[in-house]
Formats: C-alpha cells, structure tokens, sequence
C-alpha cells in the first residue's frame, strides 16, 4: 500500500499533463508548416510530434504546458488531506515524465528537418529553451496551488486562467486555422470570459479578510489584466516573420503592442468588470452561507 499511493499521484500527474495537451492532440499534431524545413511538404505530410513547435504557436505551447501543470496542482490541493507520504513529489514527477517526453520528442523531429543552418539552431533553441521555461513556470504555479496560503494559491490560479483562456481557445479551433464558422466564433467569443469568471471565484474563494489576501487579490487582477496583453505582444512580435532575423527590432514591435493593448482599446481591461462581478456574487455567497451556518449551530 506504501508503493502503490504515490504510484497513483504519479499516474495522476501524467493523466493532468496529458490533458494539458489536449488541444494539440485533437488537432492530429502534425507539425506546423516551418519556414526554415529542409524540403518542401504539404501541411499533411509534416511528421507527428507532441507539441506544436512553431513561432506562429508560442501561445499553445504555453498554454497547453502550463494548464496540465495548473490542472495536477488543483488535484494535489484538493484531495491533500489524504495524502501519502511523497505524493505531491510523485505528481510533479508525473507531469515532469510527460513534459520532458514532449518536449525532447518534438525537438529531435523538428531538428531532424531543420536545414543546417545558424538560423534554424537559433529557432529550435528559443523554440526549446522557451518551451522549458513555460513548463518550469507550471511547476511552480502547480506547488503554489497545492501549497501554498490562500494568498498565493489565489495568485497562482489566476496566473493559471490566463493560460487556460488560451487553452479553452486552442480546444474550440484548429491553431493554424482561418477557417471558422459562426458556432467557432461564437465559443470563442464566449471562452474569452473563461479566465475573467475563474479569477473572480478564485478570490470570492480566497476572501478579503487579511493584508495578505487583498494582496493577492489585486496581484489576482493584475496578472488578468497584464497576461492577455503579453500574450497578445508576444504573439504579434513572434508572428511577424520579417522581423525574425532582427530580434531589437522583433522585441522593440513587441513592447509596442503591448504598451498598446494595456488600454481600454486592448480589449484586456475589459476582463477585468466581469471578474470582480463574480468575486462580489461570490463573496456575498460566501457570506450567506457563513450566516447560514452559524444560525444552525445557534
């Protein structure tokens, strides 16, 4: 019984990550088109890989990474009190298993097709560098949900909903597709509001009761506010491909359009109404009940 615990945390980790990557499976992982590919292929014969290693998907790669990690950490909080000895270690060890086989699996097809060139070891190297990053972040968004105080849990999950919001988005329409039909816009219209509606829960959930936890509340609706708009900088800058071969010019478009999608206009701002509608609709519930519970125990 000892073994087989943290054996099911370690599966369970794993079955979190694989869900992460959901929206890239269900795509049939072919590899994006690349710009710097050895020969000539269609869309079709690109090989099979794990994660969609492209400059076009910056935003799925960390999206869909760190989602499988958020996902393990909000399992690992919410069944802590029956916890075996190691089992939040046999969870990161899971969704580690599982990212590391991605990552290595994607990088070795992709530089197996690469021209040799400097610029193409260059791509693959921000490609799998940043792609390490984004799944070292979602460890850490991981320990902090099952972990940590509310305060940093609640921060935590809201650095979480910015992702899944990409996520949601990746799951509802193919990545690389500019097809879409009117029931496609429509969820994706409505998926926009997904990580507005989870930080509000997130911090009616945590409450306001202490310094620390309106501390993390307002780091809550920064990181809405901000996330968005450094998706959207990133995915601009990344996605212009005649600035590739210049990275001040690629990084000073970058900070352009993120300086520009913090206003009103962005569209990020906005997010911010609903959220905090939902964090009054919750706290206001949660104060109900709190009455409710104390009038039966009078």
């Amino acid at each position: 019984m000892k073994v087989i615990g943290p054996l099911l945390y370690l599966v369970a980790g794993m079955l979190a990550a694989i869900v992460g990557l959901l929206p890239w499976l269900v795509t049939g992982m072919r590899l994006p088109l690349q710009n710097l590919w050895a020969v000539t292929s269609r869309a079709e014969d690109m090989p099979i890989v794990l994660l969609p290693f492209s400059q076009y998907t910056i935003i799925l790669i960390v999206a869909v990474v760190v989602t499988g990690s958020a996902l393990a950490g909000g399992l690992a909080r919410v069944t802590r009190a029956q916890h075996p000895r190691f089992a939040l270690a046999a969870i990161i060890v899971g969704v580690l298993l599982v990212q590391v086989i991605a990552i290595t699996q994607t990088a070795v097809t992709v530089a197996t097709g690469l021209v040799e060139s400097p610029a193409a070891k260059v791509y693959l190297f921000v490609l799998t560098a940043g792609t390490l990053a984004a799944s070292l972040i979602g460890l850490l968004i991981l320990v902090l949900i099952a972990r940590a105080p509310a305060a940093g849990a609640v921060v935590a999950v809201s650095l979480a909903a910015v992702a899944l919001s990409a996520w949601v988005n990746g799951l509802i329409a193919h990545p690389l597709s500019f097809e879409t039909t009117e029931t496609t816009r429509t969820l994706l219209g409505a998926a926009r509001w997904v990580s507005a509606v989870i930080v509000g829960l997130a911090v009616a959930w945590c409450g306001l009761a202490t310094i620390g936890r309106v501390t993390g509340a307002i780091v809550s609706f920064l990181a809405l506010w901000i996330g968005p708009t450094l998706f959207t900088a990133v995915s601009a800058a990344a996605g212009t491909r005649v600035l590739a071969a210049y990275p001040a010019e690629m990084l000073d478009y970058g900070a352009q359009v993120f300086v520009s999608a913090l206003g009103v206009k962005g569209g990020s701002a906005s997010l911010l109404i609903p959220a905090v509608v939902v964090m009054v609709l919750g706290l206001v519930v949660r104060w109900a009940l709190r009455r409710r519970m104390q009038a039966a125990l009078a």
